[in-house]
């Protein structure tokens, strides 16, 4: 008679244990959560945005110690400071596109998996599991996140310090109509929505050159080195068929939001093709992240 296998034996106690359940995906709102609060925790971070709020404290305390500037000479607006503190903001949103948004976009968008992969923290990230594309999503999110901020930052800290060394009063806009302040402070916040959306390629392009590369530093110059090379191209005139393919051609034309009525035109320009860019440059990234051996 055969015997019974006692209940007991590892066979038994394989078939009674419960099959194993897959370990949850990490859910994309919490790894946001997660990345904004690590991206904004950063002593680097806070250090690029007050650096970008210096930008108007310096105008401002230049306008103020200095002897009136004559009409036409330096930025825009800058004539029209001692007139009105909120001209503060607009001239310093304007200085600082060129290259210091940029600059501190770049190094934000450069660090994205560079900085990852520099720590030894991607593998961790990859295990946990986020997923590859979910984790360059948020990545990209982040880097998005620093690009609104960083103009708010701008145009908060000149209508603040405008408003502290000069008179504030009605605005009068390029198109001739005067607004009243708290008009002109929404306006503010629209450039200031217009330059996030003018730095979203820029962001993209880092975050492609970020998977190429484990030294973030690398990927941080070559993000910047590419955006004062689109701004230079733009300058050429022999080179006018490109400009409007050039991801920075329409960085300047935050004009539009300073006329009444409201002109969208140059707005929905700049936004089409920043998408653009968004579509080449991230499918480039997933197409080298999903297909990376993450060895750190």
């Amino acid at each position: 008679m055969p015997s019974s296998v006692p209940a007991d034996t590892p066979d038994a106690d394989a078939a009674a244990r419960p099959a194993p359940v897959p370990a949850p995906r990490s859910s994309g709102l919490s790894l946001l959560g997660s990345e904004l609060k690590v991206l904004f925790g950063r002593r680097r971070t806070w250090a690029l945005l007050l650096a970008l709020a210096a930008i108007p404290v310096l105008i401002a305390i230049a306008v103020r110690v200095s002897s009136p500037v004559p009409p036409g000479r330096g930025p825009a607006f800058l004539d029209r400071i001692t007139q009105n503190g909120l001209f503060v903001a607009f001239t310093a949103m304007l200085v600082s596109v060129p290259l210091f948004m940029p600059l501190a976009v770049g190094v934000v968008a450069g660090d994205t998996i560079a900085g990852e992969a520099n720590l030894g923290t991607l593998r961790y990230l990859l295990v946990a599991p986020a997923g590859r594309v979910r984790l360059l999503l948020v990545k990209y999110a982040g880097a998005l996140a620093f690009g609104l901020v960083a103009p708010l930052a701008v145009g908060l800290a000149g209508a603040a310090i405008g408003a502290a060394l000069f008179p504030v009063g009605p605005v009068t806009l390029l198109s001739g109509g005067v607004v009243q302040p708290p008009e002109a402070a929404l306006r503010i916040v629209l450039i200031a929505a217009y330059l996030a959306v003018s730095l979203a390629g820029l962001s993209a392009i880092g975050l492609f050159l970020s998977t190429l590369t484990v030294v973030p530093v690398g990927a941080m110059a070559a993000t910047v080195v590419v955006s004062v090379v689109s701004q230079v191209l733009d300058q050429l005139p022999q080179l006018e068929w490109l400009h409007p393919w050039l991801f920075s051609h329409y960085w300047l034309g935050f004009g539009d939001m300073l006329r009444q009525p409201l002109l969208w035109d140059s707005f929905a320009s700049n936004a089409l093709l920043q998408a653009g860019y968004i579509v080449v440059f991230g499918a480039l990234a997933y197409g080298r992240f999903v297909s990376k051996d993450i060895l750190s």
